[in-house]
């Protein structure tokens, strides 16, 4: 059986624009359904802030794989037996936030790739399969090519390390976590101040010259946002989902207080 959600992968990696939907209260299978009738290409499952357990990962990892929307786990940054428990369980990407070095990404490329790129371990359900996989070499071949191992860029030091760390083989994307990058500059919630933008142009270039994807997060301001896509940004965290909720249920109770009552 071919891997499942290859066209997602593929849109990733091909650097067209693609969406992601952040999953840090929602729950069980409805969830990758949801994502994909809002027009999302993949999931951020956040287990470095959220409560998600992985049981519930995996969960929502095997029921996002038939519908083509990609699932991507984001573990705690010395956590990263939870990023190969998540692979081994459904998921078909890694973030990892502040990696800071060249040396730290390769960690990551060593914990996530099989041999010869790195030392992941084999052995779990080939839920990205279907569970009907290919023989063991051509599965570890095509999940070290399809796999997305993403570090994630918070810290003036890393802003600075960007082209060290996108010549890494095995890594296939940088994601500014624009948040953290202003509160590490000291000047927090000021995603588009010019450091910040800066920073864009610096991260943009260093993965424009080594073929890698540019990733977005931490911004909701569509100004903003337009700004940093026209800036090479193509990998976009597009909300969360308590952010989305918030909004569209802040307005929908807005709309109705305002309609007249009879009488």
């Amino acid at each position: 059986m071919p891997l499942l959600c290859s066209e997602a992968l593929n849109r990733i990696r091909s650097g067209g624009l693609t969406l992601g939907l952040g999953v840090h209260h929602l729950r069980g299978a409805a969830v990758p359904l949801l994502a994909r009738a809002a027009g999302y290409d993949w999931l951020f499952i956040d287990s470095e802030h959220g409560t998600i357990t992985p049981h519930d990962i995996s969960q929502i990892c095997l029921a996002a794989l038939p519908v083509g929307v990609a699932p991507i786990v984001r573990v705690c940054t010395g956590a990263l037996d939870e990023g190969t428990r998540a692979l081994d369980n459904g998921a078909l990407g890694i973030i990892v936030p502040h990696v800071d070095t060249p040396e730290q990404a390769r960690r990551l490329v060593d914990a996530f790739r099989f041999a010869p790129l790195g030392h992941r371990s084999t052995g779990g359900p080939p839920a990205q399969f279907g569970y009907r996989p290919p023989g063991a070499a051509e599965l570890q071949r095509t999940l070290n090519a399809e796999v997305l191992v993403i570090p994630m860029i918070e810290t003036p030091q890393a802003v600075e390390n960007a082209e060290a760390i996108a010549a890494i083989a095995g890594i296939d994307a940088l994601l500014i976590g624009t948040n953290d990058l202003s509160l590490e500059m000291g000047i927090p919630g000021q995603v588009g101040h010019e450091r910040v933008r800066a920073a864009y142009r610096q991260v943009a270039a260093a993965c424009r010259k080594h073929g890698k994807v540019l990733a977005m997060g931490g911004v909701y301001d569509q100004e903003l946002a337009s700004l940093y896509i026209g800036m090479g940004a193509r990998m976009i965290l597009a909300g969360s989902d308590h952010n989305l909720l918030l909004e569209a249920a802040t307005r929908r109770a807005e709309f109705l207080r305002t309609v007249p009552l009879a009488g």
